[in-house]
């Protein structure tokens, strides 16, 4: 069979599967289907017949398919947990809470959903005027492996809730938790077609769904490169875009903090998911004045994390999610060794042997002594490696934590409400955290500046980058 696809000639092929390797064992646990752009065309035409019946629900009958989703989720929210610890590697409880994080989107986007109404305004003699938001239409989303369910709510919730149809690629390293959800979608009342995933790589079934010419609005979670391209491409058919692509995002602990509670946030916020979450702290920088303290009281508690397979429950930190991330993380390390960046505090080890297996484990490591250029100051470090500078001042904090083309979140652990407002006032980043890092409850708009992004998740804001506004201008 022959046809027409984005003007490119293509043909059918034999059926192919991407492996499904759990990282903590390097075995392979499921097969998914390696898409093409014939499953991308029959995704959009699917997404097309439905998109007119699922637009003329209310947004409150939306709201409750919505609302019996997060229900069925929270009802199966172990075996979900388990899926996703054995596809991606984060400790079980951690999974646990993604799911109910998940859950919790669903229901925040029900809650809100009767009470998105347009608005009217008085334009006394010249007559009144209403204003409506209608859906944008079929909308694509692509998500990477790190927080799968979580990204997926941002993404469908508010989509769906606004009346779009929506073609949705989980990422090839971790999609089985995404299709179970999108499979408790189905159950709870989505029309055929409304919701439509494509398992494959992102060089095909990816790109094609961002050029598809019915596509129009792409949302794209993922590394800056690849953004990059997904705008450039977007952009040849004028598609509303927001993108999600990481950050570097300092953590500042000034002189009057709780020195405790900034230990504890900075392990959470550094060594959550094997520091395999674009909000992770990755920059540390601490007042000099307690730094000596702060360092040892964090060194100690780094050292006293146990390391290993997710499923155990007396894990702190499981696996970095394959081969590719844990070689990445190799490189970083080596390349601070070898130029005398910094100086390994602790860790700096591929974690191996029988207790291992044939997992990608890797030391929670901390760095000091880093020189401005350091590698690990100037990328983004998706794994457990966390440098540490001490900081003379306030200005400087600020200065070093605005140095990266990132900005996506940031800290401040403070008791000083002035020194709160220097950092959000002048800190480039789309939230900021006080006396704590990581939390991204669905209420909060969240989003990057500079090269973190554009668009945000979300909130009511996200709600609205989902539809176009109408105007209704009558004269009397």
């Amino acid at each position: 069979m022959q046809m027409r696809i984005g003007g490119k000639e293509v043909s059918s092929a034999d059926e192919k599967w991407i492996p499904v390797i759990n990282p903590a064992t390097g075995e392979e646990i499921d097969r998914v289907p390696e898409g093409t752009l014939y499953e991308v065309e029959d995704a959009v035409s699917s997404a097309l017949i439905a998109y007119d019946g699922w637009a003329k629900r209310t947004t409150r009958e939306r709201g409750m398919i919505l609302f019996r989703a997060a229900g069925m989720v929270r009802e199966q929210h172990k075996e979900l947990a388990r899926l996703l610890t054995t596809e991606q590697g984060k400790p079980l409880r951690d999974s646990v809470d993604e799911i109910r994080g998940y859950a919790n989107i669903l229901e925040f986007y029900a809650g809100i959903s009767g009470a998105l109404q347009g608005d009217f305004i008085n334009l006394g003699s010249l007559g009144d005027a209403l204003v409506r938001r209608e859906p944008l239409g079929v909308c694509g989303a692509i998500i990477p492996w790190n927080m799968p369910a979580v990204i997926m709510g941002w993404k469908l919730a508010p989509a769906l809730l606004a009346g779009n149809t929506m073609v949705f690629k989980p990422s090839s390293g971790a999609p089985l938790t995404c299709l179970s959800l999108a499979y408790l979608l189905e159950r709870s009342g989505i029309p055929e077609g409304v919701l439509n995933v494509v398992t494959g790589k992102g060089e095909v079934v990816g790109e094609g769904i961002v050029r598809h010419p019915a596509v129009r609005k792409i949302s794209f979670t993922g590394d800056r490169v690849t953004g990059d391209r997904v705008r450039k491409l977007a952009g040849s058919h004028l598609k509303d875009v927001s993108l999600e692509l990481g950050g570097s995002d300092p953590m500042i602990v000034w002189k009057d903090a709780d020195i405790g509670n900034a230990v504890a946030g900075a392990v959470r916020g550094r060594f959550y998911n094997a520091g395999q979450t674009c909000t992770a702290v990755k920059r540390l920088y601490v007042h000099h004045e307690i730094a000596k303290e702060f360092i040892a009281r964090l060194k100690k508690r780094v050292e006293e994390l146990k390391v290993g397979d997710g499923m155990d429950p007396a894990i702190d930190m499981g696996p970095l999610s394959g081969r590719s991330q844990l070689d990445r993380i190799i490189s970083f390390v080596n390349t601070v060794e070898r130029k005398g960046q910094g100086t390994i505090l602790t860790g700096g080890d591929v974690l191996s042997g029988p207790a291992y297996g044939n997992g990608f484990f890797y030391a929670p490591t901390l760095v000091t002594d880093t020189v401005p250029e350091c590698v690990l100051l100037e990328e983004e470090v998706f794994g457990p490696v966390l440098p540490i500078v001490p900081v003379p001042d306030l200005e400087t904090a600020i200065s070093k934590a605005n140095s990266t083309r990132y900005g996506l979140g940031a800290s401040i652990w403070t008791r000083d409400l002035s020194v709160v407002r220097e950092v959000f006032s002048s800190v480039g980043a789309g939230v900021v955290w006080v006396n704590r890092h990581l939390t991204l409850p669905p209420e909060i708009p969240f989003g990057g500046v500079k090269e973190s992004g554009m668009g945000r998740e979300n909130g009511v804001s996200a709600y609205h980058a989902y539809t176009r506004t109408k105007s209704l201008f009558m004269s009397w």
